[in-house]
């Protein structure tokens, strides 16, 4: 569909709008088959059994694969997450072993989940409890961009500017992506996003229906919504899209799934999307 992507610096062509696969367990193929097969073309998972069932994404792309649907047409962006992230029964890598080893098990373990042997986009799922370690990690990210295994790095769970920043500065290889939620209590990363846009990183919002009923039901956007028969989730998702973030939705309805990718058959007017920048300043 025309306008649905975002060019990257990295060459990456990211999908406007992503599919979340967080807490699908064992749906998860079944729902990423449905939403690929519905038209989304971006997936997002993690290498964290705890929340994510990152097989199942591998699995989905084997039948996609199958009916005609290739890997290279899908973006593809997963996680390394830390121990304290992870079920401690259930750790996809050596806990044991350096913060470097675990970076380099956990990217073994998500090509052999995925079933592929690039990923588009590698996410550090939040940052450590010191710089040094955060850099540490991303310093083992950077080696296996630097031998093609990824085509691009994020961050996901920063909420802290000056962390931002810094990660920022002392990196050879910048983040191309955050990935954080969306929502009041952190008022909507309004620093956070402006950096983002002053450095070419896309921001990427998840939770941002769930945590944002006020937002959802509000005058302004419940009165687009019914101006121009869309939903109040529409309204917001194409606000976002407008001014360069990309959502995640992990919807398991096929209506929503459709709805939500319908968003680009219209675009909001300047005034509207001011109206909305009011709700989020």
């Amino acid at each position: 569909m025309k306008n649905t992507y975002i060019q990257m610096p990295s060459g990456v062509q990211m999908p406007k709008i992503i599919y979340g696969t967080a807490w699908k367990k064992e749906q998860t193929a079944a729902l990423v088959v449905r939403a690929i097969k519905n038209g989304f073309r971006g997936v997002d998972t993690a290498c964290q059994p705890k929340h994510y069932f990152e097989p199942g994404v591998g699995q989905a792309l084997k039948e996609l694969d199958a009916i005609g649907i290739l890997r290279e047409e899908i973006f593809l962006q997963t996680k390394f997450t830390s121990m304290t992230g992870q079920d401690p029964n259930n750790v996809p890598y050596d806990p044991n072993a350096t913060l470097c080893e675990q970076v380099m098990q956990s990217f073994a373990v998500s090509k052999r989940n995925l079933g592929t042997d690039y990923i588009d986009s590698w996410v550090l799922h939040s940052p450590f409890n010191t710089h040094k370690q955060t850099m540490e990690v991303w310093r083992a990210m950077e080696e296996i961009y630097h031998q093609s295994g990824v085509k691009q790095l994020g961050i996901s769970n920063c909420y802290d500017l000056k962390i931002m920043e810094q990660l920022y500065d002392e990196t050879s290889v910048k983040p191309s992506v955050l990935q954080n939620r969306f929502y009041p209590d952190t008022h909507f990363d309004k620093e956070l996003r402006s950096f983002c846009i002053e450095n070419k990183i896309v921001y990427q919002s998840f939770w941002t229906l769930t945590a944002n009923p006020a937002l959802l039901q509000s005058k302004a956007i419940t009165g687009m919504a019914l101006a121009i028969h869309k939903t109040p989730a529409q309204i917001l998702f194409r606000y976002l899209t407008q001014v360069g973030i990309a959502p995640l939705t992990g919807t398991t309805s096929d209506v929503h799934m459709v709805e939500d990718l319908a968003i680009f058959s219209f675009e909001l007017s300047e005034v509207d999307i001011n109206k909305i920048h009011q709700l989020i300043a």
